[in-house]
């Protein structure tokens, strides 16, 4: 099965790429991967208060995964597969990508206004010739009912 990959955090351009991407695999009997990359917390000097930031920065993760993911089931009837880990979000999508040749496409939301986020930055720049699938980037400024029709 071709999975939609969506990268996940707090901000609403990722949730109107989640929801094109669940449309789109509804439409194509594909799958949806779900990603939150929990950046890595600045290095405190007592190690038991880093390791409690971090695992708070997970269990915020998690639950909006889960939020999302739970929402997603219920509208599109789509299990989607949950990755949540700690590091820079880059080289995770680049290690995910790598791994799993299932991706039909890495789906990213862009803001409605301001310069792109750094994923975009990233991926749509010379780094998209070298992608092993497409980038569809959503924008923020549309509405479910222009996302359910384009999908």
């Amino acid at each position: 099965m071709r999975t939609y990959m969506v990268i996940l955090d707090e901000s609403p351009e990722a949730e109107k790429a989640l929801f094109f991407a669940a449309r789109r695999a509804a439409k194509t009997g594909g799958g949806v991967r779900i990603v939150a990359p929990i950046p890595p917390a600045e290095f405190v000097q007592w190690s038991g208060v880093q390791a409690t930031m971090e695992e708070e920065a997970r269990q915020r993760a998690e639950a909006l995964a889960m939020g999302l993911a739970g929402t997603l089931m219920q509208e599109s009837g789509i299990r989607p597969i949950i990755t949540v880990k700690t590091g820079k979000p880059i080289p995770i999508i680049r290690e995910i990508l790598e791994e799993d040749d299932s991706i039909a496409a890495l789906v990213l939301g862009a803001a409605v206004g301001g310069a792109p986020g750094p994923l975009i930055a990233h991926f749509a720049s010379a780094e998209s010739g070298k992608m092993p699938c497409p980038i569809m980037i959503v924008p923020g400024s549309l509405s479910n009912e222009e996302i359910e029709r384009l999908s």
